[in-house]
């Protein structure tokens, strides 16, 4: 073997990661030039979300008998100021993150057009949540909103995102493992040790 070859073999165990993170940037850069560049300055789509978020949430908090008044964007708990849900803070950009991912990431097609869906749901609902917390935070505990605004919500909403990308990455493209027998049968026959 000469030395340009072990430098090809060396390399080509990278390729899938190589390939990844080609994608990755690639999907990253087309999300960047629509959302920042197009979207934002529009911002119906922006409007709509927070407009979606604010009156489930305002459904959610009625639905467990509290005082809930919305307002475009706005929810108003037990007649208190209220909360805003902002462009950065509807959870617009972390679904194009998700997807991104998705996209980026190997996987099987007809997969991903049930996957993605799916996972904008559990995003939008996980945003959901952290804004009914938030709620009720301001017209309960208003001292703890700034607090709460930051990790204690914003930790378990990035959580519900990264938990789907390894589940995704778990299961949306490779095959189910394989049996006990037939991972015994491929390691008796390979020369190579599996205990390193």
């Amino acid at each position: 073997m000469t030395a340009d070859q072990k430098s090809k073999s060396k390399w080509s165990r990278y390729g899938p990661v190589l390939r990844f993170l080609a994608k990755a940037v690639a999907v990253y850069g087309v999300w960047y030039m629509l959302y920042d560049l197009w979207l934002v300055p529009d911002g119906r789509l922006d409007a709509w979300v927070s407009q979606a978020a604010a009156s489930v949430t305002g459904t959610t908090l009625s639905g467990l008998g509290l005082d809930v008044a919305v307002e475009g964007r706005t929810v108003q708990l037990a007649q208190t100021s209220g909360v805003r849900i902002v462009n950065g803070c509807n959870g617009l950009a972390t679904i194009g993150a998700f997807i991104g991912f998705i996209v980026a990431y190997p996987g099987k097609t007809k997969r991903r057009l049930w996957f993605i869906p799916l996972g904008i749901a559990i995003i939008f609902l996980a945003n959901v949540a952290r804004v009914s917390v938030l709620a009720g935070a301001q017209a309960y505990w208003s001292s703890a909103f700034s607090w709460l605004h930051g990790m204690p919500t914003g930790a378990p909403f990035h959580l519900t995102v990264f938990g789907l990308w390894v589940l995704w990455a778990r299961y949306g493209g490779s095959s189910p493992p394989a049996s006990a027998p037939d991972a015994e049968a491929s390691t008796a026959a390979s020369p190579v040790s599996a205990d390193a």
